[in-house]
């Protein structure tokens, strides 16, 4: 199977506007994320609505697509990009334009979940651990799953799911396993095209998961589960800590350290 990762970048965003050009580690969150999934995958294409952006692309030798700016989601940019690409692709891996640390064994869990040829669609999880604490696994900007026997996806919730009826709360977490969901998500390409022309359904509108609309079809959507924590870039605060990140990354590196404990706490 030959594996696409196509990379939505939007330059206005309400917190963060121009936040794929914002310099980290001397190159620009875009550059970041492209490498980190060139490598991996069989090729990789920036989708993007701004001509900063395509240039900034352009400028360090990365492929780019120019598309709408209207679409609803980082989804539908995705088939708009897939379509002028001018060749086939088994798996579109959507990768999103803010996580200039995902990992490589995370794109390789999620290839692997289409060694199942039932699968449609794939995403990530990563474990809550009791050192997330309470408020972490209570958090509804951090979406929960529940599995099957299969390690597909059975619900998306912002609630937590499931309930341990009859256990103290504050027991959950060394109770039972929870996962957290990464919003890394790829799709078989007929199944990418069949996807964007549905309409929302009741479940995403409730809950505002787009993921939901998919399952409410009938798709099959394996899960990878991964034990690396990245770090998304939503804000500039959130920036600030990459950069610090980045630059104990470096340091090992420099210094043929592997696993310190510093680095060990990202899980990286």
């Amino acid at each position: 199977m030959n594996f696409l990762a196509i990379i939505p970048a939007r330059y206005a965003s309400t917190r963060f506007p121009g936040k794929p050009l914002a310099r980290l580690g001397g190159k620009p969150v875009i550059q970041r994320v492209y490498e980190q999934v060139a490598g991996v995958l069989d090729d990789a294409v920036v989708a993007t609505d701004d001509e900063r952006i395509r240039d900034a692309v352009r400028a360090f030798g990365g492929r780019v697509e120019m598309t709408s700016p209207d679409h609803r989601s980082g989804t539908d940019r995705c088939w708009e990009a897939y379509c002028k690409q001018g060749r086939e692709y088994d798996v579109v891996v959507n990768v999103q334009g803010d996580e200039p640390f995902i990992h490589p064994s995370q794109l390789e869990a999620v290839k692997r979940c289409f060694d199942d040829p039932a699968t449609d669609i794939a995403t990530l999880v990563k474990p809550f651990t009791e050192a997330d604490g309470l408020a972490a696994l209570e958090n509804p900007n951090s979406p929960k799953v529940v599995l099957d026997a299969q390690s597909r996806a059975i619900y998306f919730s912002r609630s937590v799911i499931p309930y341990l009826r009859g256990v103290p709360r504050e027991e959950w977490l060394a109770r039972h396993t929870f996962y957290k969901h990464i919003g890394l998500y790829a799709f078989r390409a007929d199944v990418l095209r069949a996807v964007t022309a549905l309409p929302q359904s009741p479940l995403e509108l409730a809950e505002s998961l787009e993921q939901l609309r998919w399952l409410e079809n009938g798709y099959k959507i394996g899960v990878g589960i991964s034990e690396v924590e990245t770090i998304g870039i939503d804000t500039p605060e959130d920036l600030e800590k990459a950069e610090r990140f980045l630059q104990l990354k470096m340091k090992n590196e420099k210094l043929g350290i592997e696993n310190s404990p510093e680095f060990l706490i990202f899980n990286f």
